[in-house]
């Protein structure tokens, strides 16, 4: 029995006849329309009065039938007035009504609301002393609310007791795994499934996707469309998004064109939206705006993900601009507007415009800032050089700055390498948190670009010493629809003889032709196994290579080495070239090498 008020308590004793009325007219056309009524305007009444009335029906009417007290109770339940759905179902069993399957079903998903875990599982040991604790409908009901509440081992066991679950129970428990993260347990259940639908299908796609798993919700995807199961609108913005994280360019292109195949041409605008920040994550602008161009129906995000694709581009002014023309369109900013702007400006080295922007909304919207706001404005002025600056904001700060504060401002010495002010950031975020490995590593970083070696491997062994993990730097390459994952100093990869045949030849060739811009490039570059497997490759261009850093370094050694290899006019030298390559064709933005 849940546990009651006094006030509902004595709202429930308050017994009334509106019901009665009801029930009598059902069998007595001649009683009076407007008398019998009451159970229809229960909706529309106040809640209180509507409330009281509802009590006087369940007291009054003596022959009052399940069917009817449950659409009593149903009416409170669709217009959220789900603790007097339960009150009425607890004068209900008080009557001696015996509920149904649709009864329980009604008022757990009220308790389910409510996020009320007392009420949930005394509701669940009601419909295990009446035996309908096993009916599906019941059971998928109890299932939902503990699968909600985060009550994993429960929901289990619920599952188990439900006879003959169907696509709605193994789908909510799915759910339920996904949301505590426990993957195998919800691949390992949605493969047993005896059947499967596009919700099932989409549990495991967005599940999959919202918590980082972004290949295997890329993969269930292309696996559900192998399967013959027809996408809806839902599926195709998480499989988007996964795409986008993982900057699977030719994989998000194939989602795309899915989408004009299996919903036509007319993209509502939560796919537009992923296509718009899949799209601006890959480095394609154009195609990012081409697409929301195409969006018939805008709302903030739409204009949040261009504003902040431009910003992630490095293209500040364009990111400006389109801010601007947001506001003409009488969008209002959010916080995640505001973010995109001060990141754009933090890009593209725009320090007077973004301390603008960012003073323009504390003084007319300091309701949108949040502390992340204040850190990028620290960063701005620490990555431009603007110590004294960055330091008087930090100290002026409306509260205690966090650690983001403080990498931040570490960050910026290390780049002008500002060893005096990066030892006390650092020292800051070791005190914040003593196990924090990026610190060390970014001041050693500092120490190294400063020529302070003794110093940098002195905190390296430090480092060592207290067992600190790092977490290893991964990235990632497209090459014809297939990802290919680098992580730092591992030497797994399938392909790994030739990519170190592939170094050990690059370096020697590229110095004795005089080509030493891309032997430097490829040398400074912190990923060098990447860029010798992606040489070794058979078709390479600039629009392949997408990496979830900043692709621009490598972009250009391509770019370079397609330009310098078009004009070696020695053939021996050529013929050199492509044995060092292993006969491949190379294609630089456009430009074909021929061998």
């Amino acid at each position: 029995m849940p546990h009651l008020s006094p006030t509902c308590r004595w709202s429930l004793v308050a017994v009334s006849s509106i019901s009665r009325r009801t029930c009598e007219a059902a069998r007595n056309p001649l009683l009076d329309i407007q008398d019998v009524a009451g159970i229809h305007i229960l909706a529309s009444d106040d809640s209180s009065d509507a409330f009281l009335k509802a009590c006087q029906m369940f007291d009054e009417v003596s022959d009052l039938d399940v069917v009817s007290a449950t659409s009593v109770i149903g009416s409170f339940s669709k217009q959220h007035h789900h603790k007097e759905a339960i009150c009425l179902f607890s004068r209900m069993l008080f009557n001696n009504i015996r509920p149904t399957e649709y009864t329980f079903g009604t008022v757990i998903h009220s308790s389910t609301l409510l996020k009320d875990l007392i009420i949930g599982k005394q509701l669940h040991g009601c419909a295990i002393k009446t035996g309908l604790n096993s009916n599906v409908f019941v059971g998928s009901a109890i299932l939902d609310f503990y699968s909600k509440l985060s009550k994993i081992e429960e929901a289990r066991m619920v599952f188990e007791d439900t006879h003959d679950p169907n696509v709605v129970s193994y789908t909510t428990l799915i759910s339920g795994y996904l949301k505590k993260e426990m993957f195998e347990d919800a691949l390992g259940l949605f493969e047993v499934m005896p059947e499967r639908n596009v919700v099932s299908w989409n549990a495991m796609i967005c599940g999959f996707s919202q918590t980082g798993l972004n290949e295997e919700s890329v993969n269930l995807l292309i696996q559900m469309l192998r399967e013959g199961v027809m996408p809806s609108e839902s599926t195709f913005p998480c499989a988007i998004i996964a795409a986008a994280n993982i900057a699977a360019h030719g994989m998000g292109k194939s989602f795309h064109a899915c989408v004009f195949k299996c919903l036509g041409s007319h993209l509502n605008v939560f796919i537009g939206n992923a296509l718009i920040s899949f799209y601006a994550k890959c480095g394609s602008m154009e195609d990012s705006l081409l697409v929301f161009d195409k969006l018939h129906e805008r709302n903030i995000v739409s204009w949040n993900a261009l504003i902040c694709g431009y910003a992630q581009n490095g293209r500040g002014k364009e990111a400006i601009e389109f801010y601007e023309r947001m506001l003409v369109s009488g969008f209002r900013p959010n916080h995640v507007t505001l973010l995109g702007l001060l990141w754009a400006c933090n890009h593209a080295g725009l320090v007077s415009e973004g301390y603008s922007y960012f003073n323009m909304a504390r003084h007319k919207e300091p309701n949108l800032l949040k502390p992340e706001h204040y850190a990028c404005i620290v960063d701005l002025l620490s990555r431009s050089g603007h110590f004294k600056e960055a330091e008087g904001f930090i100290r002026d700060l409306p509260f205690e700055p966090g650690i983001g504060f403080w990498k931040a401002l570490l960050g910026g010495c290390q780049i002008h390498s500002n060893m005096e002010l990066g030892e006390y950031a650092a020292r800051k975020i070791m005190a914040l948190d003593p196990e924090d490995v990026s610190s060390y590593i970014m001041l050693s970083n500092a120490h190294c670009a400063a020529g302070r070696w003794e110093i940098a491997s002195k905190m390296r062994r430090e480092i060592k010493e207290k067992q600190m993990k790092r977490i290893p730097g991964c990235s990632w390459v497209e090459i014809r629809s297939k990802i290919h994952v680098f992580l730092n100093k591992d030497s797994k990869h399938c392909q790994m003889d030739d990519i170190c045949r592939v170094l050990r030849s690059h370096f020697p060739f590229f110095c004795d032709a005089g080509l030493k811009k891309i032997s430097n490039i490829i040398s400074r570059s912190k990923e060098p196994e990447k860029t010798a497997f992606t040489l070794v490759l058979t078709k390479v261009d600039s629009s392949d290579v997408l990496t979830n850093g900043d692709p621009t370094l490598f972009k250009d050694a391509l770019l370079h080495l397609g330009y310098l290899l078009s004009n070696v006019t020695d053939l021996a030298k050529r013929k050199e070239v492509n044995q060092v390559l292993d006969g491949t064709i190379l294609v630089t933005c456009g430009m074909w090498v021929p061998y």
